[in-house]
């Protein structure tokens, strides 16, 4: 016979299932404080699965973020980058709202990096110390993103296949016409000539190289460590018939032999470290001419700080974006002179824009052959990066620089846009 109890008179084993299941309740709302408090308390709102949640006070939430189990919580815990990462990747987070603002709420009230973790702090000098950009260590970081295959990055890239950062005169611009403003920018600002000699490093699919020799009248030579970018660069030299005024080298740029008038590289310091910078400054030195000047195109920060853990281990193994500063180890020691810097880093939040909204249409191709987990990750890393440029924690930055003997320097920066994109430049500053 099944005893009965009235609501006064509970068996002590329900008694005692109560007062557990009230003590993890407690002990998971206060694992979700600790992460909130260690987030910065942003404007979003933690809810653990059938448990309790924590929200901002005096203010609407802009996204939730909805975590499975207490398993995920010891992560974010542990490693905040990490554990976010990898538990929306497979499922285990997920937001309800705009991922973008939740992405950019989050890096607005993330402290700086001594308030982290021992742990995550710990993890960070493990990865930098393992990915490390010697000659085979760049190749091998460089292999692990870059030949992940051409025809996934065809899918959401432009026509011409460039991974760097386009330059929006207008805002209305679409993507294909931002990029080749870009390149135009690129070659108004080294002030290019017919016949001089040019060296690209990290020409990625090799647009750039092929635009200098197609509309500059130069003779261009492009480095990359990618096999599936140098291969792809070389068939398109030939398809435009330029394969005689341009050269695809598969090699790393410090076996960059002869002598060049212009240096350019864009998206590709990013990947050298900062321990490398005063040799990449010695490289220069060596190969450009008495009178030459480059343009250095690259993701910066205000300050020095790593990539994410999670970017390092996902995405970009030995990635890093260094601050101004930083970059100017590079020049110094060589008294190389410093004509010009620009951010554009809300140009890098409209190009990535541009990105997600094409995977996003893509999505079930994508899924299809590489499964939904690379699809969260690389949607993570899109809309975590809009979010890094909108909030201004990361930066973008074009640097043009000069040996003291270069003479063709113009008085003003009008020769930088035509009268039609003066109006146009102004309201996108503005914006």
């Amino acid at each position: 016979m099944v005893p009965k109890f009235t609501a006064h008179q509970q068996p002590a084993e329900a008694g005692l299932a109560a007062v557990s299941q009230g003590n993890s309740s407690r002990f998971d709302h206060w694992l979700l404080e600790k992460i909130y408090q260690a987030a910065g308390r942003p404007a979003i709102r933690l809810a653990l699965s059938n448990g309790p949640q924590v929200s901002p006070q005096n203010t609407r939430p802009v996204a939730t973020v909805n975590i499975r189990n207490r398993r995920t919580l010891f992560a974010l815990l542990l490693d905040p980058d990490s554990g976010f990462g990898d538990a929306y990747s497979d499922g285990r987070i997920t937001i309800e709202g705009d991922l973008v603002a939740a992405l950019e709420e989050f890096h607005r009230t993330t402290p700086p990096l001594e308030s982290q973790s021992w742990y995550s702090r710990a993890v960070s000098h493990c990865l930098s110390l393992a990915q490390r950009n010697s000659l085979r260590g760049a190749h091998s970081n460089i292999h692990r993103h870059y030949d992940l295959s051409n025809d996934f990055f065809r899918l959401w890239l432009d026509s011409q296949l460039i991974y760097s950062c386009a330059y929006f005169p207008s805002v209305a611009m679409s993507l294909e016409d931002a990029q080749a403003a870009k390149m135009d920018y690129i070659c108004r600002k080294l002030n290019l000539q017919p016949g001089e000699r040019v060296v690209d490093v990290g020409s990625g699919w090799g647009a750039l190289v092929l635009h200098m020799a197609r509309h500059y009248g130069v003779t261009a030579r492009g480095f990359s460590i990618s096999h599936e970018q140098i291969v792809w660069a070389r068939r398109r030299a030939r398809e435009l018939g330029l394969d005689h005024r341009v050269e695809f080298v598969e090699d790393d740029y410090r076996n960059i032999s002869g002598k060049y008038d212009a240096f350019v590289s864009v998206g590709m310091l990013e990947h050298v470290g900062a321990e490398h910078y005063a040799e990449m400054g010695r490289v220069i030195d060596r190969f450009l001419e008495r009178g030459g000047r480059g343009l250095l195109q690259c993701i910066g920060r205000n300050q020095p700080r790593p990539f994410s853990n999670w970017v390092h281990r996902r995405i970009f193994p030995g990635a890093y974006a260094p601050s101004l500063r930083q970059v100017m180890d590079i020049f110094e020691p060589r008294d190389f002179s410093i004509l010009d810097v620009e951010n554009l880093r809300l140009h890098y939040a409209r190009t990535l824009e541009c990105w997600l909204e094409r995977f996003e249409a893509v999505e079930g191709v994508i899924s299809a052959r590489f499964g939904p987990e690379f699809v969260n990750t690389w949607r993570l890393y899109l809309a975590g990066s809009i979010a890094g440029f909108r909030a201004g924690t990361l930066q973008l930055f074009q640097v043009v620089f000069a040996r003291g003997e270069y003479l063709r320097l113009p008085a003003t920066r009008a020769y930088l846009y035509t009268d039609e994109a003066k109006e146009e430049h102004a309201a996108v500053a503005a914006v």
